[in-house]
């Protein structure tokens, strides 16, 4: 492959929630705050850390609300000027000012091979990031997670996988990565991934972490892509397929993740980000401790 800066990134926020229903007939599960801040905003500053300059944003008519969010207000702008809440208008002007994101529909929830396939004219012949929205992370040592799968695309210059290593339970509910597990390297060529396979079965512990560099030769394969499980157009199906034209790495990522997409998942974000601020850390400590207690 073309060596080509990664500097575009697609992040799919079509589908329904529907493990956050009731709240998400409303509410556009991407928008759900992590403390005060929404898990969209978490995953693109990501990106934005990890060099990307172009975004696109891909949304069902339902989801204007992430629209909204990262256009300006100059309502709510007037206003807190003229207040002189100059923290608080730097807060909702930062990053609308300072990021290019474009937005486009996904007309049909057909999955999220479906949803990729959207942003082929906004990506053209260049690599590019993915970026799910159900996960968050905190790279190790202050290192994006992003960051370090480009840093990985750009030693193979091929596409790169995000791995996170899973506990038992979890094998059979997630994709999992197979490679040489004797490779002492963090970056491995994959030899296929499993689609939630039996733990006695399963060929690695680690599974597809939510975070991709892609070649866009992916589009050419998810084109064609047939219906899968579930009966969407699934993206690890196409990756698969791409496997016998290119090589394809996994990355074993550095860094703590948090499941948006589950209940105690979010609690847990919503706890942990809480301990890492200095203006919560001491109340919440305290709140833990009576709820404990009592």
């Amino acid at each position: 492959m073309e060596n080509k800066r990664v500097r575009k990134a697609v992040i799919p926020a079509a589908g329904y929630g529907t493990r956050f229903l009731p709240a998400t007939k409303v509410i556009a599960k991407e928008m759900f705050p992590i403390i005060d801040t929404p898990t969209i905003d978490l995953i693109v500053r990501e990106a934005l850390e990890s060099g990307i300059t172009e975004f696109l944003i891909i949304v069902s008519s339902s989801k204007n609300s992430i629209i909204d969010y990262f256009d300006r207000n100059l309502e709510l702008e007037r206003v807190l000027k003229e207040k002189g809440r100059m923290e608080d208008y730097k807060l909702i002007t930062e990053l609308p000012n300072k990021v290019n994101i474009h937005f486009v529909r996904q007309k049909e929830q057909l999955g999220l091979g479906h949803a990729v396939l959207q942003s082929r004219s906004f990506i053209g012949n260049e690599p590019f990031a993915l970026l799910l929205g159900d996960d968050v992370y905190v790279g190790n040592d202050n290192k994006p997670v992003l960051k370090q799968l480009i840093d990985a695309y750009n030693n193979v210059l091929s596409s790169v996988i995000g791995m996170i290593y899973v506990n038992e339970d979890e094998v059979s509910k997630l994709g999992i990565c197979e490679f040489d597990t004797t490779e002492v390297s963090k970056t491995h060529k994959l030899i296929g991934v499993q689609e939630k396979p039996a733990l006695a079965e399963a060929k690695s512990r680690y599974a597809i972490g939510g975070r991709y560099i892609l070649s866009p030769t992916i589009f050419k394969y998810l084109d064609s892509q047939e219906k899968g499980n579930a009966n969407e157009i699934q993206l690890t199906d196409a990756i698969l397929r791409m496997m016998s034209e290119e090589a394809v790495y996994g990355y074993e990522i550095d860094g703590r993740r948090y499941d948006i997409g589950s209940r105690v998942g979010y609690i847990d974000a919503i706890l942990d980000f809480a301990l890492r601020r200095v203006d919560l850390k001491n109340e919440v400590l305290e709140l833990i401790k009576s709820k404990i207690s009592n």
